[in-house]
């Protein structure tokens, strides 16, 4: 099935969209910061917010581990 047509298929390709993006931007600025406007600025944007959103959903991550990890632990007493 196409990732438009699953929802959570399609978050994961936005998310690593973002994160290839700020990666790139990480490694060589100046491929995406010359396109600031137009279509290519789509990537230029993506590589803007790509570290608040890494950041984000590793820490959403985490606290979801935890909450797993004490659910089990809870209901193994």
């Amino acid at each position: 099935m196409s990732a438009i047509f699953n929802f959570q298929s399609l978050l994961t390709v936005i998310l690593l969209l973002i994160c290839t993006c700020a990666y790139i931007r990480a490694m060589a600025p100046s491929l995406l910061d010359k396109n600031k406007t137009g279509l290519l600025g789509i990537f230029w944007k993506c590589a803007r917010i790509g570290k608040p959103v890494i950041a984000l959903y590793f820490l959403l991550h985490k606290v979801v581990f935890i909450l797993l990890i004490s659910m089990k632990y809870c209901l193994m007493m």
